[in-house]
């Protein structure tokens, strides 16, 4: 094995290690306990990085490189395997921008704001790579449970009466779904004997009509538990006011969980459902479709709706969510490219969006509180009054600053050029309105024609939404302040943005990048060979003493 090889497990011990090391310095230690979990999480960011490249270079046989671990020394399908592909990659690279964005805004003030903080977070990184990398569905379960109890405990950090509250809902829920998850597996394994990822690909094909149906009920359930995380409609009426009630900087890096489970789909459905699965070839894709498309129309009701600017962004993540649902459910190459390239725009513009919210808020006058009074007549949450020292300082053009932002996250969330989310909607349009290419003739199905006005009216109700919460906080406001920022605060926020910019400038190459992830996934022959034939490292002869005359 070379180095790169080696490097697959990084993702997975530098967050353990680094969060276990925090466990044992005293909490009153604000700046070193902060200074280690920023330093930690840059290191993973370029370890990310570095996988994306090995990940993306061509073998010799013109293909992608997949690199897979083999944990304990044990061959496929006995032993633990994490695997890293294209897709594993990109989403790790995702996660990692994301968390050095919200870890530096948490400096400000929310590190210190509850215990235990920058341990919960590192363990949040290791549970989320660690789903990335997993070549198996018991370790996918296992990294999904490390990634749920470190999420409780930030979901609950600074306290309030909102917070636990929110935060109470969204632990019940997903330890239900915890439970559909064990389920699953259970009668997954009773009927193929095995758990990794790739040996059910080839196990599934085979399976006798007489334990079919016991093989989709499993199937079934552990994708509910998966569309719970991912926030399919009706199983995501937790999550606005959930992430709504998080801190800034947490609710900034959950965005990137509910695409967990929107990951372990688009992973798992054309691998173990596709056309060699028999069968159960194309199971759930008609229910995802569906799905998605009521997931959208959901989450455009809701942002029509919604006066908090935080619940706004919950329904943008549903939103986000459903439209990649339905492209999954759809399973088309080139609508699932232009699907993953969607993903990364809205994950990092939601993100920028939550972290934004707060400064926002600033602008108003406290004194003038009646439109807070409205919304909480509405249902929105009663945000508590907290007894703090004022934060951060009066840098010029704030409001300036402030103002161009918000319009960025319009333009991406709304998807209106020239940024990185109309890209994204352009080429999954493209792909559902000429998914032959450039050909003429055919006729598009009903459910594509749904699909095509969705992504076109939630992108509106998105800029009506977006204009609204814009005017209320810079135009009505009828005493409005400068606020008082920080630079650690302003700058995660541009840093998040000028990575959309980045999407769009170098819009050719990512899309390539998307398209070839897309492919391999759609035709997982050589994710199978790769893990099914990952050689085990053989163990080296001790060298013969020397015998002196």
């Amino acid at each position: 094995m070379d180095w790169a090889a080696h490097l697959v497990i990084a993702p997975i011990l530098l967050p353990l290690l680094t969060g276990a090391a925090l466990l044992l310095i005293d909490e009153r230690r604000h700046v070193l306990k902060a200074g280690l979990n920023v330093a930690s999480t840059i290191a993973l960011m370029l370890v990310a990085i570095v996988l994306l490249d090995f990940a993306n270079t061509p073998t010799a046989s013109n293909t992608a490189a997949t690199s897979v671990y083999l944990l304990g020394n044990w061959p496929a399908p006995f032993g633990i395997v994490l695997v890293l592909d294209r897709l594993a990659a990109l989403m790790l690279v995702l996660t990692s921008m994301l968390a050095v964005a919200a870890i530096v805004y948490s400096l400000a003030r929310w590190h210190r704001s509850g215990p235990h903080f920058h341990t919960l977070f590192q363990l949040l990184l290791m549970g989320v790579n660690g789903a990335f990398l997993t070549g198996d569905l018991f370790n996918l379960f296992v990294f999904f449970e490390v990634m749920l109890a470190s999420s409780y405990g930030l979901m609950l950090h600074g306290s309030g009466q909102a917070r636990v509250k929110a935060g109470l809902h969204y632990i019940v829920v997903n330890l239900a779904a915890s439970s559909l998850f064990l389920i699953g597996v259970a009668m997954i394994y009773g009927v193929t004997g095995t758990l990794n990822m790739a040996d059910l690909a080839l196990r599934i094909g085979a399976v006798p009509a007489s334990d079919r149906m016991l093989l989709d009920a499993g199937a079934g359930i552990l994708g509910i538990a998966f569309l719970v995380k991912a926030g399919m409609w009706p199983l995501g009426f937790w999550l606005p006011t959930a992430y709504n009630a998080a801190a800034a900087p947490v609710a900034a890096i959950f965005a990137i969980l509910s695409k967990v489970g929107v990951y372990v789909l688009l992973r798992l459905s054309p691998l173990l459902f596709g056309v060699e699965a028999g069968a159960s070839s194309g199971f759930g894709d008609s229910w995802l479709l569906v799905g998605g498309m009521a997931t959208i129309a959901f989450g455009a009701i809701g942002v029509l709706a919604s006066q908090a600017k935080g619940r706004l962004a919950g329904y943008y993540i549903l939103i986000s969510s459903g439209t990649m649902l339905a492209s999954i459910g759809i399973a088309n190459v080139s609508a699932t490219a232009g699907a993953l390239y969607y993903m990364v725009s809205s994950t990092l513009a939601i993100s920028a969006f939550f972290l934004l919210i707060e400064l926002i808020d600033r602008v108003q006058d406290p004194s003038a509180g009646v439109l807070a009074i409205t919304l909480d007549a509405y249902g929105e949450d009663i945000e508590e009054e907290e007894a703090e020292e004022e934060i951060g300082v009066a840098i010029p053009a704030t409001l300036a600053i402030l103002g161009v932002s918000f319009a960025a996250c319009g333009l991406l969330l709304a998807g209106l050029p020239p940024l990185s989310g109309f890209i994204g909607k352009f080429a999954i349009l493209t792909a559902l309105l000429n998914p032959e290419g450039l050909t003429e003739g055919g006729s598009l199905s009903p459910a594509t024609w749904a699909f095509v006005t969705l992504l076109v009216l939630s992108g509106l109700a998105a800029m009506i939404s977006l204009t609204r919460a814009g005017i209320q906080a810079f135009w009505a406001p009828i005493e409005g302040i400068v606020p008082r920022v920080l630079l650690m605060e302003i700058a995660p926020i541009a840093f998040l943005l000028s990575l959309c910019v980045g999407l769009t400038i170098f819009g050719g190459p990512v899309m390539r990048y998307m398209d070839q992830t897309a492919q391999s996934l759609h035709v997982p022959q050589t994710y199978i060979r790769d893990v099914m034939t990952a050689p085990r490292v053989e163990a080296t002869a001790p060298a013969a003493p020397k015998v002196t005359p």
